[in-house]
């Protein structure tokens, strides 16, 4: 697991085993610029999701921003780990099949929006892309996913 280490090595951050220790050669920020942009991502992805309830009765502008801020809130933990690691963690084999509905329904919803104007299909991708994302998030949490499949069967399972 990854653990917070804030210390600096001869002004240098630890590379090895710190939440903070890949920059993946692209910028080197402290690691309190990368608290900062984490939490401001964060919170504007939070922000731009409950304004989007606002406009719920609009499907196509609660599409547009719900779904940005579900990519600035999923993407905020780049700033902590460093978007490879962040990718790699995506792509991992306990949660790719996830990763890819979370972003198919993300990608299908903003179509629906901005170049079909569907309003009954950008509801449905939303709904695909709301579920996906609980689903991506329970991928993160030891045997959630197990518990919540095994959930739905007993509460689905009638037997007469």
């Amino acid at each position: 697991m990854w653990k917070l280490n804030l210390s600096l090595l001869d002004g240098e951050e630890e590379q090895e085993g710190s939440l903070f220790g890949e920059s993946d050669g692209l910028c080197s920020l402290s690691p309190l610029q990368r608290i900062y942009g984490f939490a401001a991502s964060l919170v504007a992805g939070l922000a731009f999701m409950l304004l989007s309830l606002i406009v719920f009765a609009r499907p196509i502008k609660f599409a547009i921003m719900f779904s940005f801020g579900n990519i600035l809130a999923v993407g905020s933990t780049a700033f902590l780990i460093g978007p490879g690691q962040q990718i790699r963690m995506m792509l991992d084999s306990s949660r790719i099949y996830a990763t890819a509905m979370y972003i198919g329904s993300v990608f299908l919803a903003l179509i629906f929006a901005l170049w079909i104007h569907n309003k009954v299909l950008t509801l449905l991708a939303m709904i695909c892309e709301i579920c996906a994302l609980i689903w991506y998030g329970l991928s993160y949490i030891p045997f959630a996913r197990r518990m919540v499949s095994e959930l739905f069967i007993s509460c689905c399972d009638t037997e007469i």
